[in-house]
């Protein structure tokens, strides 16, 4: 898969690209939804023999457009992003910097540059994508916008127990800790992906060895607790439960705590980038007054987890 990423300071050679179809949409998630208009775009293109194209932004438009000073979190970080559509079988991925300058173009402005610009034969988008200045551009304006130099298809709302399936509703569950919910919407787990650093240790003298993952703080977070999770790590998989804090239990700090312990495993992760997949909140967070209490809670913990993953 090639990525190009493009502003109105930056622009593509169009040289570069071969006629494609693209999937056009912000796509934090991957969900379901989106995967049926990633889909539909590839089905098309395989059709037409052209390129399959995934058209995506950074950040995300209400950075820009609310201009809260927040740093956005996401539910895939854009490098997340790029590892699910390459998985998909895209070729180009096209990431369009999202500023004060894009949300000003006209929608005719927008899709000669972004669309024809770029090759695009044929756009699939959800019912909802909107374009150009405040939004006024839409699938519907879109032949007019295009002038007949593009064609179209809408991809309807995707629903799950009668209720639209979201990046917004997705965050509304990991609010609430809720993953295996999440996981119905994403198709798969969710998950964070993170780089083994050097703790405290303190977890050691519990009987309980755990890797402390430094977590990027561009990953949308689920309600901390105590949760059933598996690692992925050079190709293996290995199940296990995991603690998200708020802050470590010993020290006053605000920094997110990610620590996770392997069942089975003995060996030393220090170093090493993975991915942890969480599948089951068990428990809120408690604090302990020493190890010996931490050790017994952790043992029930586990063999609640491991129940868990006998039934799933």
């Amino acid at each position: 898969m090639e990525t190009f990423h493009l502003s109105q300071s930056s622009p593509v050679d169009p040289l570069e690209i071969e006629p494609n179809v693209t999937a056009v949409g912000f796509f934090d998630g991957i969900h379901k939804g989106h995967q049926k208009v990633i889909k539909a775009a590839g089905r098309k293109a395989d059709e037409l023999g052209l390129k399959r194209a995934v058209m995506t932004f950074d950040p995300h438009p209400s950075v820009v457009l609310k201009n809260s000073g927040k740093k956005a979190r996401y539910i895939t970080p854009l490098g997340e992003k790029k590892a699910i559509l390459k998985e998909m079988g895209i070729d180009y991925l096209f990431v369009v910097r999202f500023d004060k300058g894009l949300a000003s173009l006209s929608p005719q402005d927008f899709v000669e540059h972004y669309f024809v610009g770029l090759h695009v034969k044929h756009v699939v988008a959800g019912f909802d994508f909107t374009y150009g200045y405040k939004g006024v551009g839409s699938m519907r304006t879109l032949p007019d916008d295009a002038r007949g130099r593009l064609t179209h298809t809408v991809i309807e709302k995707v629903e799950k127990d009668q209720e639209k399936v979201s990046s917004t509703r997705i965050r509304k569950l990991l609010d609430t800790g809720e993953v295996s919910e999440v996981e119905r919407l994403l198709g798969r787990p969710f998950y964070i992906t993170g780089k083994v650093v050097s703790g405290e240790k303190r977890s050691r003298t519990s009987g309980y060895p755990t890797a402390d993952i430094q977590v990027d703080e561009s990953f949308y977070l689920p309600k901390p607790g105590v949760y059933a999770v598996s690692i992925r790590l050079k190709g293996k998989k290995l199940l296990g439960m995991a603690n998200l804090e708020q802050k470590p239990m010993f020290y006053d700090t605000q920094h997110v705590s990610l620590e996770v312990h392997a069942f089975d495993f003995r060996g030393d992760w220090y170093g090493e980038c993975l991915a942890v997949c969480f599948h089951q909140r068990i428990r809120s967070e408690r604090n302990f007054s020493d190890t010996e209490e931490i050790a017994g809670q952790r043992k029930q913990d586990e063999a609640e987890v491991r129940t868990f993953f006998k039934r799933n």
